[in-house]
């Protein structure tokens, strides 16, 4: 299976997802066929806060095209952020996408998540990860939730997180699971690795693009 990713609306994120699918599919033993072309972040992110669906399903289904003229099979939009989109961009798509939402509905369902705190851009928090999930109850930060959307904004722009935006995050999954009664907090940010990889969190964490990463290596394998 040639898995042909949507890269660049998070530089970080794309480079994770190289990585992490990397590692994954050396170790089920599968030889990874992966093409990856470049959007535009700061596009998606005015796309988005302006609601602006069908403009950026055009400029997605354009890199399908291309996916698809490299030979892919399936198509992948690393950001959480372009799933604002995801109904037209099915509907232009050239290729099946593979979605991680419906990956993250079956995790929850498997290990009793059925309220799930959500942490991630400003749109995706406004919009409780614009109403996709099925499954869980979602909230999200209740102290400047803004402010929290911001500071994911500024490591996916920049590819870096600083210590206080670190404990900025995470201080705000803990207050969800604390006051909320949040069961898991969702990185629902591809980029959020770089505040919570190889930390010690006194929460159960879900990282949406490790369930996606899994979900891609079972659809190989099949």
């Amino acid at each position: 299976m040639h898995i042909g990713l949507i890269g660049g609306t998070g530089p970080a994120a794309t480079i994770s997802y190289y990585m992490r699918l990397i590692s994954a599919f050396k170790d089920a033993e599968i030889a990874l066929e992966l093409t990856i072309v470049h959007a535009d972040v700061s596009t998606l992110v005015e796309n988005a806060a302006n609601d602006r669906r069908q403009a950026q399903a055009e400029i997605f289904a354009r890199h399908i095209r291309q996916l698809k003229g490299a030979g892919c099979d399936v198509a992948v939009i690393t950001a959480l952020t372009g799933h604002f989109c995801i109904e037209e961009v099915e509907e232009l798509s050239e290729l099946p996408l593979v979605s991680p939402i419906g990956l993250i509905d079956q995790y929850c369902l498997e290990h009793g998540v059925k309220t799930l705190g959500l942490l991630g851009g400003p749109s995706v928090l406004s919009s409780r990860l614009f109403g996709l999930l099925q499954g869980p109850e979602t909230v999200i930060p209740k102290d400047d939730p803004d402010g929290v959307g911001d500071i994911y904004l500024e490591i996916a722009m920049s590819g870096v997180c600083s210590a206080a935006n670190r404990r900025a995050l995470i201080g705000a999954g803990s207050a969800m699971v604390r006051d909320q009664r949040a069961d898991a907090v969702l990185l629902a940010g591809t980029d959020l690795g770089l505040a919570f990889d190889n930390q010690d969190i006194d929460y159960r964490v879900i990282d949406a693009l490790e369930i996606h990463v899994d979900g891609l290596v079972s659809l190989a394998s099949a």
